[in-house]
């Protein structure tokens, strides 16, 4: 594409930034990138990529010539004059979001700047106008990301929908930002800005509870015989309903759905209404997590001195990120109950082994599996799908495998020699404990 597109800024340069600035130079748009710490812009500028998501590496390398790192704000204020935002807005002690990121960007802004705020970053409904007070003369534009930890690339470069939020007198501005994304397709929703931060919010913490949803019929269906595989699929055949996120399992992480979920509960209750939906969807979560400890008990008894492999660390397969990870719940769980506890993930090892203290950290699968009193599948990497689990079997001290995201097939494990567990799923075996 010609490089007579218009340039654009990205500040913050971690997952969304990242992938934002690597999608708009395949696009042609030359791209300066700004991070305050030295030692990140200074890898990216070799061709260093500090995390794993696929297809982001070939792209930045693809478009090096047009992408620029720097720390210096001056350099991308004159190098772009459409800005996104792209910093963290983590959860506060308060479950409020951290908006401390944000707030240094704003500062660091000319009081007479006539650039364009685009904040991507997920920010309570009222950051845009708290800004628009702060800077007078800044353009500001509401577009938030939606994007999912390992298919972020084709989640941008196919978008679904496209939110820009603009208030009145800041129409050119969001002109120019729907002028970037057009080429991609997908409806482009106008709204004010204050509609439009509550869209990403509102979107995340109706997936998360449909989640949790089907993780408490999952329970029940435990308790009742059925099988929740199955009434996931005759509810989600409902064009009502539909079957995206109905898949039962451990529970939700990862950095946006506990942050988000937690960040508009905090949102209502500061104004003084009691989010109660969100309350309990939060609750099944975290106990939702902790119900494979029973269920290992239940075959085992006490777990003390019992060696318990953890399959997958990462919060989901196709990224290396740990925040709000299953694992780390279940690992502190199980060494709570006195198990010992080895884990392997095939990409977020080291940062699992960081976070994990004093958990074994295998190189391998079958490593972690081999003398293991049972294992638990935490996430549902295709490398495991493809084990020998007859072979797994024979290494095991017992077969047992509790299948935190019902990614198996439980036949073959059976047949194999496992005692299988899944989460509300109905195995017709002796073996297995009754669902």
């Amino acid at each position: 594409m010609s490089e007579s597109l218009k340039p654009v800024g990205v500040i913050g340069v971690g997952w969304v930034g990242l992938v934002t600035a690597a999608c708009f130079a395949e696009l042609g748009h030359p791209v300066v990138a700004r991070d305050i710490v030295q030692e990140k812009v200074d890898s990216l500028s070799r061709g260093e990529v500090p995390l794993h998501e696929p297809e982001l590496e070939d792209l930045l390398r693809r478009n090096a010539e047009r992408i620029t790192f720097t720390t210096d704000m001056d350099e991308l204020l004159a190098g772009a004059q459409l800005l996104f935002v792209c910093v963290d807005t983590p959860p506060t002690y308060s479950g409020d979001a951290d908006l401390s990121r944000v707030r240094a960007v704003v500062q660091e802004l000319p009081e007479d700047s006539e650039h364009v705020l685009i904040m991507k970053s997920t920010v309570p409904a009222g950051t845009g106008e708290s800004i628009r007070r702060d800077v007078p003369s800044l353009s500001y534009v509401s577009c938030p990301e939606f994007l999912k930890e390992g298919t972020a690339v084709k989640d941008f470069m196919n978008p679904d929908r496209v939110v820009v939020g603009a208030d009145e007198g800041d129409e050119a501005a969001a002109d120019a930002v729907e002028e970037l994304y057009r080429p991609l397709g997908g409806e482009i929703l106008r709204t004010d800005v204050a509609s439009a931060e509550m869209i990403k919010l509102a979107s995340n913490a109706f997936l998360a509870t449909k989640i949790s949803f089907i993780n408490e019929i999952a329970n029940v269906c435990e308790e009742v015989g059925a099988d929740v595989g199955q009434v996931a699929k005759g509810m989600g055949l409902d064009a009502r309903i539909g079957t995206a996120f109905l898949r039962a399992g451990i529970g939700y992480g990862g950095s946006c759905f506990p942050k988000d979920v937690s960040a508009l509960k905090m949102l209502a209750g500061n104004t003084g209404y009691h989010f109660q939906l969100l309350t309990s969807v939060i609750e099944v979560n975290e106990l939702q997590k902790r119900r494979v400890v029973g269920k290992l008990e239940k075959h085992l008894g006490s777990l003390i001195g019992k060696r318990v492999a953890l399959l997958g660390l990462a919060f989901k397969p196709d990224t290396d990120d740990m925040r709000e990870a299953s694992s780390l719940v279940l690992a502190a769980r199980l060494q709570g109950e006195g198990a010992e506890v080895v884990g392997y993930d095939p990409v977020a090892a080291e940062r699992a082994g960081s976070l994990l203290g004093s958990v074994e950290m295998a190189t391998s699968a079958m490593e972690a599996l081999e003398g293991a009193d049972a294992a638990v599948l935490v996430t549902e990497w295709r490398e495991f799908a493809a084990l020998d689990w007859s072979a797994v079997a024979e290494r095991m001290a017992r077969p047992l495998l509790v299948d935190g995201r019902n990614f198996l097939d439980p036949e073959a494990l059976i047949k194999a020699g496992f005692e299988y567990e899944g989460i509300g799923r109905k195995v017709s075996s002796p073996r297995a404990a009754t669902a």
